[in-house]
């Protein structure tokens, strides 16, 4: 291939690469994909029973202390 006068096969050429290198990053973009889990979501209510334990251990404490003072 010849460059011509006007320099056209230059302009040509420097196109079709340009085209080329758009194609070709476009090809490896990365795609995102949001998907519902497979399995369903448990919660653990341990925090519950933990409060109640706790709160019937400070009951029997403050009694304990009613009936026992220290001072």
């Amino acid at each position: 291939m010849h460059l011509s006068k006007d320099g056209t096969m230059l302009a040509t050429r420097l196109g079709v690469s340009l085209i080329a290198s758009v194609l070709l990053l476009s090809a490896c973009a990365p795609t995102v994909k949001v998907e519902a889990p497979k399995e369903p979501i448990t919660i653990n209510l341990n925090v519950k029973l933990d409060a109640e334990v706790r709160l019937k251990l400070e009951e029997k404490a403050a009694e304990d202390v009613e009936n026992n003072p220290i001072f």
